[in-house]
């Protein structure tokens, strides 16, 4: 009954009772999910930023194209030693976004848009592990930082790279702070740190950089490895000796990538290669007192070689073979084969790919000219860092 009573009591309030609470109850919005713009502001600006960015990405992708399509056409040129004009680069500097901003997604939306967890970077935990696994190696590691250091200038001066080549360079990859051992990401050690790539030591090596070196260059590896343990005696000679076989083993995978491939397919048959846990393990070669810096130099011997087979006039300064180390031997030739007088003119972007130009916040908005500016500033800067000040008394 004292049920039935309510129920008559709540009727008459909300269909006799008075105006104003029945304004009330029909100005009440009904209950939202949390999240839910009912207004349509957050729809609106969601609409607003895909249209935006629409039209810039149109852009860009044209922007880009373009730097393509000179660029091949400009190194065919350069085979050909047919002159290069500012007609065969893109002038411009790349377009840059100046819309509105991307508004906060849905929570599921930002979920979408993350995709799966990216795989994480194999570090040099993982190279060590591999190459025990599957050639039962260790790497000779060097007593001390100093004795790598030695052995690196040694490997330098016996392949006739500068001093000046090798500090700027040494400088540039590892802050004039990093050890032989210091990986991409991980300079600084704290525990949110992550290893961004697979670059490892003083010039900071790819694993396919490393898979690459062995295939091209082992045989030179083996001769001087050769060499260095007849020079030696007792357990030196006794460590290289034990080595030479594995490394041998290790050539024998490297080479696995066809020898009459394209520069380009062979790059991408060795990244390949290096994926492989037999890849991991030959990247560990790095960390090795004997083979490491072998390693380390021939990517800057590659680099001299490549300007000087080019007819560049003079040694490259140590900034200008940076731009080969970070362009890649064509594209940084290509740069700094220009006069001084295009250097001024000519954009950076003309010799990368949009993804690389903007993971190099160096190189963003800068000429040829402007850029070898700053690379001389960063070297200068860290002249007096304490690794590039060991490294400078190892080469007195």
């Amino acid at each position: 009954m004292l049920s039935r009573i309510l129920r008559i009591v709540l009727v008459a309030l909300c269909v006799g009772g008075s105006s104003s609470a029945r304004a009330q109850i029909a100005e009440t919005p009904a209950q939202q999910p949390p999240g839910v713009d009912r207004s349509g502001t957050l729809q609106r600006q969601i609409e607003e930023y895909t249209a935006a960015r629409r039209v810039f990405e149109e852009q860009s992708s044209a922007y880009w194209l373009q730097v393509a399509n000179k660029r091949s056409a400009r190194l065919a040129k350069r085979r050909l030693n047919q002159p290069i004009t500012n007609d065969d680069y893109v002038l411009d500097q790349p377009p840059v976004y100046v819309g509105p901003k991307q508004p906060p997604l849905p929570a599921e939306k930002e979920k979408e848009a993350a995709g799966a967890p990216k795989k994480p970077v194999p570090v040099v935990a993982d190279f060590l592990r591999a190459a025990v696994e599957k050639y039962k190696f260790t790497p000779d590691l060097p007593s001390s930082e100093l004795d790598y250091k030695r052995a690196y200038a040694k490997a330098a001066f016996a392949a006739g790279v500068t001093k000046d080549q090798l500090l700027a360079v040494y400088i540039l990859e590892t802050g004039g702070i990093s050890g032989y051992d210091t990986q991409a990401g991980l300079e600084v050690k704290k525990p949110s740190a992550r290893a961004v790539s697979t670059a490892l030591g003083y010039n900071q090596l790819l694993d396919g950089n490393s898979v690459e070196l062995l295939d091209e260059q082992g045989d030179k590896f083996v001769a001087s490895l050769t060499k260095s343990a007849s020079d030696a005696r007792g357990i030196v000679n006794q460590r290289i000796e034990k080595k030479l076989p594995i490394v041998k083993r290790m050539i024998q995978f490297a080479r696995l990538v066809p020898s009459d491939w394209n520069d380009h397919d062979r790059w991408i048959g060795h990244r390949a290669l290096a994926l492989t846990p037999e890849g991991l393990a030959i990247h560990s070669l790095n960390l090795d007192v004997d083979v490491g810096p072998l390693l380390q130099i021939q990517k800057l011997v590659d680099s001299v070689n490549f300007a000087k087979q080019r007819g560049f006039p003079r040694p490259m300064t140590g900034s200008e073979l940076e731009l080969l180390n970070l362009m890649g031997d064509p594209s940084g030739y290509d740069a700094i084969a220009n006069s001084q007088e295009l250097r001024e003119i000519i954009p950076a972007a003309n010799f990368f790919d949009a993804s690389g130009y903007n993971s190099n916040a160096i190189v963003r908005d800068k000429t040829i000219a402007t850029l070898l500016a700053a690379i001389n500033s960063h070297v200068k800067e860290g002249s007096d860092l304490p690794g590039a000040k060991q490294l400078r008394e190892t080469l007195k």
